[in-house]
């Protein structure tokens, strides 16, 4: 099976077409692909954003995705991640950008109309809740799409299993409250825009190992995970 990553006309600069194979393997938890230089690379960046909250938080832990994508999937993502406001002009060459943090998120009016025509232009927003960023963050998409709610996604849904399979849907990575983990999402004109994790922190789980002292299994479903997101936004 051969998938094609969406840019169309939405990339600006960079890769406009990029071919993945996939291939299932017999026990079904994860694909094959070419190697990583096979075909051309696709940026990503973390999202700064206004209100106080550290959108920085985690330094280490899109460089480790991004790695793990590119050596353990063959992804074949620019292994430096990019920083970018919502008003900056390369916005619209980022077909995903990352926000996380523990604070306050506040969007100016400028920049909730531009992220919304970001999202319905085929752009991609992956938010990780680092514990605190919850209640802002509902807040802020409730303005971005007044009309198109989080709502949770089944388990069934493609984007776990677009690389590896979890028949469980998100993965608890770390204790937070103590609820399950769960995974959230915006449609907007039948497409998933927005990917809100929430009480699992999988951004903790990509940060080197020493940060959090992470079980070895715990930090790998964390970066399976991810690279299943980054393929959906990517193809998707």
């Amino acid at each position: 099976m051969t998938l094609r990553l969406r840019f169309g006309h939405f990339r600006d600069a960079g890769a406009a077409l990029l071919v993945l194979c996939l291939c299932f393997l017999v026990d079904g938890h994860a694909r094959e692909a070419p190697a990583a230089d096979s075909f051309a690379g696709a940026a990503i960046a973390q999202l700064q954003y206004g209100g106080g909250g550290d959108w920085y938080a985690n330094p280490s832990s899109l460089p480790n995705l991004l790695k793990f994508a590119r050596t353990e999937a063959g992804i074949s993502v620019s292994p430096t991640p990019g920083r970018v406001r919502i008003t900056d002009p390369e916005l619209f060459t980022y077909p995903l950008i990352y926000m996380t943090g523990h604070g306050n998120v506040r969007f100016s009016d400028e920049e909730v109309v531009r992220l919304r025509r970001y999202l319905l232009s085929g752009g991609f927003l992956h938010a990780d809740d680092n514990y605190g960023l919850d209640e802002s963050f509902r807040r802020e998409m409730r303005r971005v799409f007044p009309d198109n709610s989080l709502v949770e996604l089944p388990f069934d849904h493609p984007i776990y299993r677009s690389w590896f399979v979890f028949p469980n849907g998100l993965p608890k990575i770390h204790e937070h409250d103590g609820k399950a983990a769960q995974g959230f999402g915006i449609f907007a004109g039948g497409r998933l825009v927005v990917f809100y994790s929430y009480e699992s922190d999988l951004g903790d789980g990509w940060e080197d190992q020493h940060v959090h002292n992470d079980p070895e299994e715990k930090r790998l479903e964390a970066l399976r995970m991810g690279t299943n997101i980054l393929v959906y936004a990517l193809t998707h």
